[in-house]
């Protein structure tokens, strides 16, 4: 595995403070090798082994620890002195009561406290409540476009855009990337998919209905990069199936999912009314290799693939990203971070002056100075009227 730095930058100044590191990401997007990454670094720095504590409750070794009562005995007897200890919590959410035990440690003992979660509202129940401003949370995602060639060493330009082919395909999971064939990636990637709707949704939420959501989820997830909201799914069930399906429903299942982070939910903005648009969402899928394994004999939807990439590149940069929504369409990103701001508009190719125009023109009614950009899969430059083309590959190998 590569080092990833762009996470460990940023969680690095906080190694010794006594703030509670909390890291979040969907199911085996690389969350407990960042944490063995940040326990090699310790070593290095010269911290004894015997200090350091990791647990990975998803290990069958510590199924004994069921709750915070279980968790806070067993690291009693580990620390034995005064010293700085440094403990690490991998898919804390398996223990119940968790947070009970992590405020005890944070209360009375000399440790560095390191948690990882699969689940969005990781921080929403009494971690959040009781100590509000002593942790720091850090988001990790699976693979960027750009990892993916560090992890293969790629340089030659055929070969980068043969990995990028594969990568519209299945996708940026850490672990596919050492399977040898499409079988073995596929099988791999069900089982995360299986992981994820059985351990992080249906048992968490207590789906009664299980016909029902997994044509829901499987709907979602071979559609990405599309307009959803409760309203159009129940009309769409009941063309489909004649089935009457209640939007309550339906919204609940779409949140689980974004709980779990299989999907994100990408909010509207009105460009012009500068407000945002409730109940009118985007949403795109994590990974889309997720997507493909459920894909079966429907056709490769190329640039919904694309701007899903996109999406996700902007926020594993840490960008907060928004769908422009205009009097006539929409402007597909805009993407903002700190004092920057730029619009971006993501079409496969420009195959004529029509589509030109549509992906061009769609900046006409944004006023300001910030940079516009329009990204295709096309090789010559289209830039016009300050508008910035670039070539998505070269985009996404780019440094932000």
């Amino acid at each position: 595995m590569i080092i990833r730095e762009k996470y460990l930058s940023k969680i690095r100044p906080f190694y010794d403070q006594d703030l509670i590191k909390v890291i979040m990401g969907i199911r085996r997007c690389g969350k407990s090798v960042i944490l063995l990454q940040i326990i090699d670094e310790l070593k290095e720095k010269g911290i004894p082994e015997s200090q350091i504590i990791y647990i990975n409750f998803e290990n069958e070794d510590y199924s004994f620890i069921k709750d915070d009562l279980d968790l806070h005995n067993y690291i009693k007897e580990k620390i034995i002195n005064t010293e700085k200890y440094y403990l690490f919590f991998d898919e804390i959410q398996n223990v119940e009561h968790w947070e009970k035990a992590i405020n005890s440690f944070k209360a009375s003992k000399n440790v560095s406290i390191f948690i990882t979660g699969s689940n969005s509202d990781l921080l929403s129940g009494e971690l959040a409540t009781h100590i509000a401003g002593r942790y720091v949370s850090f988001k990790v995602y699976p693979f960027t476009f750009k990892e993916v060639c560090e992890l293969k060493n790629l340089t030659d330009k055929q070969d980068i855009e043969t990995a990028f082919n594969d990568y519209i395909i299945w996708g940026g999971m850490p672990q596919r990337f050492m399977m040898t064939d499409e079988f073995q990636v596929r099988t791999y990637l069900t089982d995360v998919y299986d992981s994820i709707l059985v351990k992080d949704i249906i048992s968490r939420f207590n789906i009664k209905d299980l016909d029902l959501f997994n044509r829901v989820v499987e709907y979602i997830v071979t559609t990405p990069s599309q307009n959803f909201s409760a309203d159009n799914l129940s009309n769409y069930f009941a063309n489909k199936d004649d089935r009457d399906v209640s939007k309550n429903t339906l919204y609940n299942y779409l949140e689980y999912m974004a709980k779990a982070m299989l999907v994100n939910k990408a909010e509207r903005y009105d460009v012009r009314g500068k407000r945002i648009l409730t109940g009118k969402y985007k949403y795109y899928l994590t990974d889309l290799g997720l997507g493909q394994i459920k894909n079966t004999g429907k056709r490769l939807q190329i640039g919904a693939y694309l701007e899903n990439i996109v999406y996700n590149e902007l926020i594993s940069a840490g960008y907060d990203v928004k769908i422009g929504g205009i009097d006539k369409g929409e402007i597909d990103f805009i993407a903002t971070r700190f004092k920057e701001k730029i619009y971006i508009q993501v079409a496969y190719i420009l195959a004529d002056d029509s589509v030109v125009e549509r992906e061009f023109g769609a900046f006409k009614t944004i006023e300001d100075n910030f940079p516009k950009y329009v990204l295709t899969m096309d090789k010559l430059d289209f830039s016009q009227d300050g508008i910035i083309h670039k070539n998505i590959i070269d985009w996404l190998l780019e440094d932000r």
